[in-house]
C-alpha cells in the first residue's frame, strides 16, 4: 500500500491525506559555536498501514529524523527549516502540553536496546500499566490491560512476566515488552530504531513478523530504521535511503533493492553477500572514503567524492529529484547508468579452502560446562565434540544461550571447563587459565571483540594499541618494532596518521581494524571472532570481512567465527557447527550445511532470515523460547520445539548421538537423512 491509498477515519487518523508528513526538513546541531547541518531538505510521507523504511550508513541521520518527529532532540539541536505533519497537525508548532498528548497517543517509539527502555527497578507490569493510567484508567484496570496486551504480543504466561524486573527476561521478551508498550496507546504513527540489530535470527524473525500482525490490528503505521537491508526489504512497502542527511532515493521497497537507481544505494546492496556467495568466490565489493561529517558545504552532490560516476556537473550543482517513474525518485544526475556502477574493490579470488586433511590446531572433546548459581546447577555445555584445521573458518551459530561464547571463553582460557573435558592446541593440553598457559599458547590464540568500545581503552593512541602486543607477546622492540607495526598497519587498511589518534576519534569500522590489527600482533594461529561485524553498517561489514579473508589468506590462521547473521557466517565460514542448548546439533562443510537436508533445528535458522534478493523464505515457527539449561528436556533437547518430531516418542526418551551422515558432515537426530531431505523439500515448495 502507498501513501495514496490511505483511507479516510472520522479522527482524522489516515485521512484523505498522509499519517505523517515530512516537507523540506532541516535539522542543525551547534557544536562549538558552530550550526552543523544534520538534516537537510528531507520529504517523504507514511499512509495508513503503510511500513516506510529508512536506511544509510551511520551517521546519515536516520535517527536524527526520528528524534525529530518526536521532538525528541537533544539541547543543541532544533529544526532550523520544513514542517512535520501528523494526521494534519502541526507538531512543530505544539506547546508542552500539547506535545505530551501527542507522545503519549499519537506517536510511540521502540528503540534498539530494550534494556535501555525499560525501567530496572520496576516490575515489568507496573511499567505497561503506566501507559493505561497516564490515559486515565485506575490502577486495577490498568494492570488487566496490560496482562492482555502482554498477551497479545506473543509473551507465553503473561501473568507470571508482569511479576518480572526486565533483567529476568530474553532480548527477545523485553523487546517484545517495549512493542507491547508502544502500542498500548494505539498510536497513529510507530518508530522502530533498529529494533532487532541485538536479536538472534530466530527471535528476530518473531518480532517481525509480531510488529506486521499487529501494524494491521491496530491500523498503525510505521516508520521502520535499520542499516539491515533485507529486513527493510521485508518489512516496508516503501523505503527511503539516506546519506549525508539528504535523502538520494525513494520508492517501493522491492523496486528500489531490485534496481536502484543512485550509485549509493547500488554500492550498499553490493556489500551484502549474495546467497550462497563466499570468500573464495571473491571480495565482497565496498563504498571507497568516508560519509562527510555533519555540517559538510558542499556545492554539489554529497555523494560525490565516493562516486565512481562522478561528473564535473556533479561537484557544480546539487542534482535535483530524478522521476524514475510514477513512484520512484533518484537524486542523481546519472541515475540510468547507476545500475551499471563499476567496482570500487577488485574482486580478487581467495585461494579455496583448506582440504579435508589439513592439520587440526585445535581438538575438543567431552567438553562440558557447568555453572552453579541461585537456581542451582546450570550445563551451558554438554559434551561437546568438535575440532579447528589450520586456516579454515568454523562458524558457530546458534540462538542466545546455545554455548558459544561460553566454548569461546574456554579456548580463551577465561573459563575453565569441567572435569574430563579433553581441550588440546596443537596435540598439548591447553591450559585452562590463560594466566597459567605457556607463552607460545598464549599469543597464538587471540580474539576480535563484537564492541570495540569496551575493548579498547580510550586513553590509548592507535600506536601504542598496536604495539603492545607486538611488545609483550612477540617481544619486538627498535626497528623490528617498527617495521613490524607498519606491516600490521597496512594489512588493516589504516594510515600512518591514525596512529596518533584515540579510539573516541574513529569511526566504528576504524575502531574494528585496531582491534584486529591488535589481535594479529602476536602472531596467533587461532582468532576468535565474537560478533565483530554485528554492530556496523553493511558498507563497513564488507570491508571488515574482505580484510579478514585476507588475513586468513596471508597468515593461514585459522577462525572461529561467532555470529547471528546467518548470511555473513556463509561467506567467511568453510565449515559450521550449530549448537543449541550447549549440544552440537549438526556440523559439517559450508555448503552442505546451507544446502541441506539439515538439522531440524538448522532449517528453522534459516527459513528465519529475511531476504534481500528475490523471494522471502518461507519460515518455520519455532515454539516457545529455548528452555532453561538448568532443567533441559529429556530426550533430544530440542524435541519441545522441533516441528519435525517423530510421533514414536523417541525424541522424548532418548538423545540421539551425533552421527556422521555423510564425509564431514554430523548430525544429532533420530530421523533418518533421507526422511529429512523428503519433509525439507516439500516445505520449500509449499
Amino acid at each position: 500500500m502507498t501513501a495514496t491509498q490511505s483511507r479516510a477515519t472520522p479522527d482524522g487518523r489516515g485521512s484523505d491525506g498522509p499519517v505523517l508528513t515530512v516537507e523540506h526538513l532541516d535539522v542543525v546541531y551547534k557544536v562549538r559555536g558552530r550550526s552543523r547541518l544534520a538534516l537537510r531538505d528531507v520529504s517523504f510521507s507514511i499512509g495508513r498501514r503503510e511500513t516506510y523504511g529508512l536506511v544509510g550508513e551511520s551517521g546519515s541521520g536516520k535517527s536524527t529524523v526520528a528524534l525529530a518527529l518526536t521532538r525528541y532532540l537533544p539541547r543543541n539541536g532544533r529544526v532550523s527549516a520544513g514542517s512535520i505533519t501528523v494526521n494534519g497537525q502541526d507538531t512543530l508548532s505544539l506547546r508542552h502540553p500539547d506535545l505530551r498528548e501527542l507522545r503519549a497517543r499519537t506517536i510511540s517509539m521502540v528503540y534498539q536496546e530494550p534494556g535501555r527502555a525499560l525501567n530496572p527497578s520496576l516490575h515489568v507490569g507496573r511499567q505497561v500499566a503506566e501507559v493505561y493510567e497516564i490515559a486515565g484508567l485506575p490502577r486495577g484496570e490498568a494492570l488487566e490491560r496490560a496482562e492482555a496486551m502482554l498477551a497479545k504480543v506473543q509473551i507465553s504466561d503473561p501473568g507470571q512476566v508482569m511479576g518480572r524486573y526486565p533483567h529476568q527476561l530474553s532480548g527477545g521478551m523485553a523487546q517484545r515488552v517495549v512493542i507491547a508498550m508502544a502500542l498500548a496507546s494505539e498510536p497513529s504513527l510507530l518508530i522502530l530504531d533498529e529494533p532487532t540489530t541485538a536479536l538472534d535470527a530466530t527471535v528476530e524473525a518473531d518480532v517481525l513478523d509480531l510488529v506486521t500482525g499487529l501494524r494491521e490490528e491496530f491500523s498503525t503505521s510505521v516508520l521502520f530504521i535499520s542499516h539491515n537491508l533485507a529486513v527493510i526489504a521485508k518489512m516496508c512497502d516503501r523505503v527511503g535511503v539516506l546519506y549525508a542527511g539528504e535523502l538520494v532515493e525513494e520508492g517501493p521497497a522491492d523496486e528500489v533493492f531490485g534496481g536502484p537507481r543512485h550509485p549509493y544505494t547500488v554500492g550498499l546492496l553490493r556489500c551484502i553477500p549474495r546467497r550462497g556467495q563466499r570468500k573464495d568466490h571473491g571480495r565482497l565489493d565496498t563504498i571507497p572514503g568516508f560519509q562527510p561529517p555533519a555540517g559538510h558545504t558542499l556545492s554539489g552532490c554529497v555523494f560525490a567524492d565516493r562516486c565512481l560516476l562522478v561528473q564535473d556537473r556533479c561537484r557544480a550543482a546539487p542534482p535535483p529529484f530524478f522521476s524514475i517513474d510514477a513512484v520512484r525518485t533518484a537524486r542523481c544526475y546519472r541515475h540510468e547508468a547507476a545500475p551499471d556502477l563499476p567496482r570500487s574493490t577488485p574482486a580478487g579470488r581467495q585461494p579455496p579452502p583448506p582440504a579435508g586433511a589439513a592439520e587440526t590446531l585445535v581438538r575438543v572433546a567431552e567438553l562440558s560446562k557447568t555453572f552453579t548459581g541461585p537456581s542451582g546447577q546450570v550445563m551451558a555445555l554438554a559434551g561437546v565434540g568438535l575440532g579447528l584445521h589450520r586456516g579454515e573458518t568454523l562458524g558457530l551459530v546458534g540462538e542466545s544461550g546455545s554455548g558459544k561464547t561460553t566454548l569461546a571463553r574456554i579456548l580463551l582460557g577465561l573459563l575453565p571447563p569441567d572435569e574430563g573435558a579433553f581441550v588440546e592446541f596443537e596435540g598439548k593440553p591447553l591450559g585452562p587459565d590463560v594466566r597459567r598457559r605457556p607463552h607460545g599458547q598464549l599469543s597464538s590464540i587471540q580474539i576480535v571483540f563484537q564492541n570495540p568500545d569496551s575493548a579498547l581503552n580510550r586513553r590509548h593512541t592507535v600506536r601504542r594499541l598496536i604495539s603492545r602486543p607486538l611488545v609483550r607477546l612477540a617481544a619486538l622492540s627498535g626497528e623490528r618494532l617498527r617495521a613490524r607495526l607498519a606491516e600490521l598497519v597496512r594489512s588493516v587498511r589504516l594510515e600512518e596518521h591514525h596512529l596518533p589518534l584515540r579510539p573516541s576519534q574513529l569511526s566504528g569500522g576504524l575502531k574494528q581494524r585496531v582491534a584486529i590489527a591488535r589481535a594479529f600482533g602476536g602472531g596467533p594461529r587461532v582468532v576468535v571472532c565474537d560478533e565483530p561485524t554485528s554492530a556496523l553498517d553493511v558498507s563497513v561489514q564488507a570491508a571488515i570481512l574482505n580484510l579478514l579473508a585476507d588475513l586468513q589468506a596471508a597468515e593461514q590462521v585459522t577462525y572461529l567465527f561467532i555470529s547471528h547473521d546467518l548470511g555473513v557466517v556463509r561467506y567467511l565460514s568453510d565449515r559450521i557447527a550449530v549448537l543449541y542448548l550447549g549440544r552440537v546439533m549438526e556440523i559439517g562443510p559450508a555448503e552442505t550445511v546451507f544446502s541441506g537436508p539439515h538439522h531440524p533445528y538448522t532449517e528453522a535458522l534459516l527459513s528465519a532470515v529475511p531476504s534481500i534478493h528475490g523471494r522471502q523464505p518461507t519460515r518455520i515457527q519455532l515454539v516457545g523460547e529455548i528452555p532453561s539449561a538448568a532443567d533441559p528436556p529429556s530426550g533430544c533437547v530440542f524435541h519441545t520445539r522441533c516441528p519435525r518430531r517423530l510421533p514414536t516418542g523417541e525424541c522424548e526418551t532418548a538423545e540421539p548421538p551425533l552421527a556422521e551422515v555423510a564425509p564431514g558432515h554430523h548430525l544429532s537426530c533420530h530421523i533418518p537423512l533421507d526422511q529429512l531431505r523428503i519433509l525439507q523439500r516439500a516445505a520449500k515448495t509449499t
